[in-house]
């Protein structure tokens, strides 16, 4: 792998990984298209150590608070009742399901998975339930209304990641909004979801990526800081953007990205796998 294309993919990771547009899925893309090559899940995983270490930073008061919220919860009872404990409970059971089923689909989603024809199907199918969740989703409901429930039928949602294409982030916020949340609450679980499921993702396949010819230590260390940096910009905005504005924005742009894939590959401009 060279160096530059450790430097744009790095640059793709972090700018897509918190956008409802497929992180993994654009990865796939790029290297396809300029690479002439896929990088390999693992490298996608590893990459997003990045991200999520910007969403730790971003969030460091609010995750501070949910850890010793849920370990003094532990010991007493009336911490059990609050708010802050429940939804450290909710991070930790919704990400079981992605982690299962990453384990056990692990062969598929390194191959089949990866198929462009699928993920530009993805990017279409999820772009258009994007678009029904923000038409019809009530989006009354705040970060502090979540239940269990909601915090397990989110963690399916972000299991539905594992195929590239989908979106983690637009997986959960797809599902967020058509349980009524509104759209900075919906963003802002999907962020602390991701944490526990990408790090532990990341760690499982890290020596994954430096078989074979893949990318040295200090290159993946490059496109993971590269990763971190641009990520962090992107939350800050997107949970501004998202306040304010509707998401129909990422809903053309996944129809018109998935469409121009189907293209490419139907005239034989790029090679599915």
């Amino acid at each position: 792998m060279s160096w530059l294309e450790v430097v744009v993919l790095g640059l793709v990771q972090g700018l897509t990984e918190f956008l409802p547009i497929s992180s993994s899925g654009h990865l796939r893309i790029v290297s396809g298209l300029f690479f002439g090559h896929d990088p390999g899940a693992a490298f996608t995983a590893v990459t997003q150590i990045g991200t999520e270490l910007a969403v730790i930073v971003y969030f460091a008061k609010d995750i501070g608070n949910l850890v010793a919220t849920w370990f003094r919860g532990l010991r007493d009872p009336e911490v059990r009742a609050t708010q802050e404990y429940r939804m450290a409970w909710m991070v930790i059971i919704g990400t079981i399901p992605i982690g299962v089923l990453g384990v056990l689909f692990k062969d598929q989603i390194e191959t089949v998975a990866r198929n462009l024809w699928l993920i530009a199907t993805t990017l279409v199918v999820f772009g258009i339930l994007l678009g029904l969740a923000e038409r019809y989703g009530r989006q009354e409901r705040l970060l502090e209304k979540l239940t269990m429930r909601d915090g397990i039928i989110l963690g399916f949602a972000q299991a539905m990641a594992l195929v590239p294409g989908v979106s983690r982030s637009g997986g959960t916020i797809t599902v967020g909004l058509f349980l009524g949340l509104e759209r900075a609450a919906a963003v802002r679980f999907s962020f602390l979801l991701a944490i526990p499921a990408v790090f532990a993702s990341g760690l499982f396949t890290l020596p994954d990526v430096f078989a074979g010819d893949g990318p040295s230590p200090a290159q993946m260390i490059v496109a993971v800081v590269i990763a971190g940096v641009v990520g962090y910009a992107v939350i800050a905005w997107l949970l501004k953007f998202v306040e304010k504005n509707t998401v129909y924005v990422f809903v053309a742009y996944r129809i018109a990205l998935g469409v121009a894939l189907m293209a490419a590959l139907a005239i034989g401009a790029v090679s599915a796998t």
